[in-house]
């Protein structure tokens, strides 16, 4: 194979490779004396094009001669496993073995760059290498810890004694044997049987010793020491992803899949390979994953999968604005996945041949089995080891993972010199015509159709008219009564053609407006939706990819036009938030709302698409997704799909979801740093997130906040032992839950480009606002039932608990139905209520003349609130039932059939309850306050009024009266 060296290298490479020459010959003064001449000029040559090669090896001198004894040219990827074990068997403590890790895995990774930079190797064996060197990492890594946690706490056995081991599932590219130089590795964990630790001091459940051992094993390996890291490790791909255990048994696993498996992750396990010496748990393992990832029949159905998780991708690159991204980008990398693994979810039911991990050996499957002809197959296999090279060398010039393509000269002349190439031209050229050949393969076996050119039509000489008595003729000869249209888009038109657009975009523009003018011609008040549409147009004018969307989307333009129509605020939203505009792309997806138990597995999934330490991404994901799903609810909401029950219940299921993985954010991020408090079994966080007001009571609304309070488990009486946290930096337990709120709170309330995720109030916690932010769960309990006012004991009844560790959870519904159920002077509480109803209503108050509003008028939401808290206040004492839901619905039904409120009385409620919250959700779609002429609401309120009086006592409000 031809030596690259040999070339001569470019200025600037050139110049790059002096500077850390001399820093070489800092470190080893002798170096020339050691090499000989074309040795010095083949290691300068690397210097230049790879910076983390001349960065390790100017660390390491001592590595070069061996490099140049035969180490570039030969390489047995079998020996990294022996010589990993062996070097560890010495090894005595973690920190040791971090270090003989992370310098082996940096010492292989400097041969096996300059392996591919200067052409000793192809790059289907550099990838085999790279997959080689990997696996023998994470199983040398996993064999010295199992052993010491062995000695440690006991051998996990079954319950007939056998030894159980902890078995590694290696995901995407690992899996396929194909992996690429500076990846994240994918893993899931899981052990065969369930049972106890045999021979140690205390035995222990086998999950908690492989939990353990997870977490220990991903420290490891993913940790970042003075030597780097071995692997960014992703344990995301587990069941139930962040928020479910980090190690689950063979069984658990089959269950999750059988009983909740996604489509996403069908096509995931694709790839997935037991790491290691195979094995009958190996064979067990993969028997047990195939029936879920390959269908006995042919399955047409992944073709929609794919294709929706496509789709997904190219809104997260216009999303994230990446542009020159080769492995997401149209015709990029993962298109070839997408191709490949199509057929093989398709066919592999049928086609056992099908069933392996490497892409490589499955397009081979695919030609002989006739389904892709010879051409499509060399082309396909051509372009993508184009792209892999291109994607390998661009993560081996600073061993960062990276796909797109560079952004300044050096990097690009590093590439060319690398591929044999003129220039950057030249490259570009080869890369585009890879990318061409890849999008067409793809659009044919996945992906849609393309949208037609504009045809010839009225509307595009509409747009282009200057002359007023002009544009009202067509107008009229097309049939457009409308005198208003004209002078709305006329006056749009010249202020559009001030703002700063380009070329490009202007011309999207003009090829998108005739169709648009097509959509609102056909409306019986055009101009009305002409408005709303216009001020979204406003947002994405700079933003020409949005353009495009419109116009290369039918299904899209309808879909913003009827919105805008039917919902001020959701063309608000849509103005606000331009992203939003990929959720109108495919109409039967935007209406398919979420199913309620959906949201937790459908939020892990859309963050799978951003890494794990990206915060500031994972951050803009969760408003995304928020955003996202919103605008769902909302679409299915002024089109009748979705009651008003149900609208609350979607709005409140999403903000749990989204509570969820804002605390195991949080969480991460603080333990990251100081540890986590020692007592806590793996998995626990001994923390809980209560909801109160509207999130409590089942009741979010569009834009409502969110009312919460946060508890812990600690005290030190309770643990005298545990005082600090276990980590690098450790802090006193109770600072420790103080810093997981306020990083909670932060991550609700930065703003982002895609806006707040949550305002969260926290003054209904013990003291309101001068109270600890996080509090003790006794503590809470006693201040609750010594110190707290009425008031308090009333939002208690509206309280639930939204996530945490389950025995929070049920010491929570103790303690709430403890207080609840606390004896009351009936007469004293009903005058408490009802002078705290006066003086919200004195405060909040503030409605036009012959208007009704439908939270604070009398007979409005807050009376009907009062009137269910009055009750289960009264009454749990001798019915704790009453303390069972935090929903005035339920409660009212609770109430009725308990007979301590008259069936009559407790429909009337309910029906006014859920009449004012569907209006209030309209009139918030409509854009508008939430208040009703008197006349529309009057029976309803009357009713409310009167009841109220009647439970509560006084003198009766009057709801004309305001």
């Amino acid at each position: 194979m031809e030596n690259m060296s040999e070339q001569a290298l470019p200025h600037e490479v050139n110049q790059v490779a002096e500077q850390h020459w001399q820093r070489l010959a800092e470190a080893w003064p002798d170096i020339s004396e050691q090499l000989t001449p074309e040795q010095t000029k083949e290691l300068k040559t690397i210097f230049g094009l790879s910076d983390f090669v001349a960065e390790q090896l100017c660390r390491h001198p001592n590595w070069i001669v061996s490099l140049f004894e035969g180490q570039l040219s030969m390489l047995a990827r079998d020996s990294f496993s022996a010589e990993l074990h062996s070097i560890l068997a010495g090894a005595n403590d973690e920190e040791q073995v971090k270090a003989i890790l992370r310098r082996y895995r940096n010492r292989q990774m400097v041969r096996l760059a300059w392996r591919d930079f200067l052409g000793y190797a192809e790059l289907n064996d550099s990838l085999l290498d790279l997959s080689a060197l990997a696996e023998a990492l994470i199983i040398a890594a996993r064999d010295w810890l199992y052993g010491q946690m062995c000695q440690q706490y006991g051998t996990p056995c079954d319950s007939e004694g056998n030894p159980q081991p902890l078995m590694i599932l290696g995901m995407g590219k690992l899996g396929g044997r194909e992996l690429n130089f500076s990846s994240d590795i994918d893993l899931i964990f899981t052990f065969p049987e369930h049972g106890e630790t045999q021979g140690g001091r205390r035995s222990q459940d086998n999950q908690q010793f492989f939990i353990r051992m997870g977490q220990r094993l991903v420290n490891l390996l993913n940790q970042v020491t003075v030597d780097g890291f071995v692997y960014r490790v992703d344990m995301r791909l587990r069941p139930y992803g962040e928020s479910g255990p980090l190690v689950v048994s063979f069984s658990g696993l089959e269950d999750y899949y059988q009983e909740q498996g996604r489509d996403w992750e069908r096509y995931a396990m694709v790839k997935a390979r037991a790491l290691g010496p195979w094995s009958a748990y190996s064979d067990e393992l993969h028997d047990m994953l195939r029936p879920f990832v390959y269908r006995r029949y042919i399955d047409f159905s992944a073709i929609e999968s794919l294709r929706k998780m496509k789709q997904l991708i190219t809104q997260e690159v216009r999303r994230r604005r990446l542009t020159d991204n080769i492995k997401l980008g149209a015709g990029g990398i993962r298109e070839v996945e997408f191709v490949v693994q199509s057929f093989q979810l398709i066919r592999g039911g049928r086609e056992p041949a099908l069933r392996q991990q490497s892409l490589f050996g499955a397009i081979d499957t695919l030609y002989k089995l006739g389904q892709l002809e010879y051409l499509a197959v060399d082309e396909l296999k051509q372009s993508y080891l184009m792209l892999r090279r291109v994607e390998n060398l661009l993560q081996a010039i600073g061993d960062q993972q990276t796909q797109t393509l560079p952004q300044h000269l050096l990097d690009w002349q590093r590439l060319c010199f690398a591929l044999g190439m003129a220039g950057e031209a030249e490259l570009r050229t080869h890369i585009e015509s890879a990318m061409a050949k890849i999008h067409r393969y793809f659009k044919e076996t996945v992906g849609g159709q393309e949208s037609d050119e504009v045809a010839e039509q009225w509307t595009a000489q509409l747009w282009s008219l200057v002359e007023d008595e002009d544009a009202e003729a067509l107008l009229r000869e097309h049939g457009v009564e409308e005198i208003e249209l004209w002078p709305a888009l006329k006056s749009w038109r010249g202020t559009v053609a001030k703002r700063t657009i380009g070329p490009r975009g202007r011309e999207t523009l003009d090829k998108l407006m005739p169709w648009l003018l097509q959509e609102f011609i056909q409306l019986p008040t055009p101009t009305k939706a002409f408005l709303p549409v216009s001020k979204v147009l406003d947002q994405i004018l700079t933003r020409t990819t949005y353009l495009e969307l419109l116009f290369e989307n039918p299904g899209a333009r309808q879909q913003l036009v009827s919105l805008c129509m039917a919902s001020p605020w959701i063309g608000e939203q849509l103005a606000k938030f331009p992203m939003l505009l990929d959720e109108l792309i495919d109409p039967a997806q935007l209406y398919d709302t979420t199913s309620l138990d959906d949201y937790p597995s459908e939020l892990r999934q859309y963050l799978l698409r951003v890494p794990e330490e990206d915060m500031e991404q994972q951050m803009e994901a969760l408003r995304q997704f928020k955003l996202s799903q919103q605008l769902k609810i909302a679409a299915a909401d002024v089109t009748g799909v979705l009651p008003v029950m149900q609208v609350s219940d979607h709005l409140t299921f999403l903000a749990e979801a989204i509570i969820e993985q804002v605390v195991l954010q949080a969480w991460q991020q603080v333990s990251k740093r100081h540890g986590t408090p020692p007592y806590l079994a793996p998995e626990e966080m001994g923390f809980a997130v209560i909801g109160y007001g509207k999130a409590g009571g089942l009741e979010l609304g569009y834009g409502s906040d969110l009312d919460l309070v946060f508890l812990h488990n600690y005290t030190r009486n309770k643990y005298p032992e545990a005082q600090q946290t276990n980590g690098d930096r450790p802090i006193d337990i109770g600072h420790f839950y103080l810093k997981l709120a306020q990083r909670i709170l932060h991550l609700f309330s930065t703003r982002t480009t895609s806006g707040e995720l949550y305002e969260v109030d926290m003054r209904l916690r013990p003291s309101g606002a001068s109270g600890l932010l996080v509090s003790e769960i006794e503590y809470f309990g006693s201040y609750q039932r010594e110190e707290a006012w009425t008031w308090e004991h009333q939002a208690l009844v509206r309280a639930r608990f939204l996530f945490g560790d389950n025995r929070l959870a049920a010491r929570f519904s103790e303690l709430r139905a403890d207080v609840l159920a606390m004896e009351r002077d009936k007469a004293e509480l009903a005058k408490e209520v009802r002078e705290m109803r006066q003086k919200m209503r004195t405060h909040l108050l503030k409605v036009d003349e012959g208007c009704f509003d439908l939270k604070q008028s009398p007979g409005g939401i807050a009376d009907i609130e009062f009137i269910a808290q009055y009750l289960v206040l009264a009454n749990t004492h001798d019915h704790p039932e009453l303390a069972i839901w935090s929903d005035n619905v339920r409660i009212f039904e609770v109430l009725s059939e308990l007979e301590l409120l008259p069936h009559l009385s407790a429909q009337h409620l309910t029906q006014a309850y859920c009449y004012l919250r569907d209006e209030n959700h309209r009139l918030t779609l409509a854009g508008q306050v939430g208040q009703l002429v008197v006349e529309q609401v009057e029976v309803h309120a009357d009713r409310v009024c009167a009841i109220y009086t009647a439970i509560l006592g006084g003198d009766a409000p009057e709801a004309s009266s305001e």
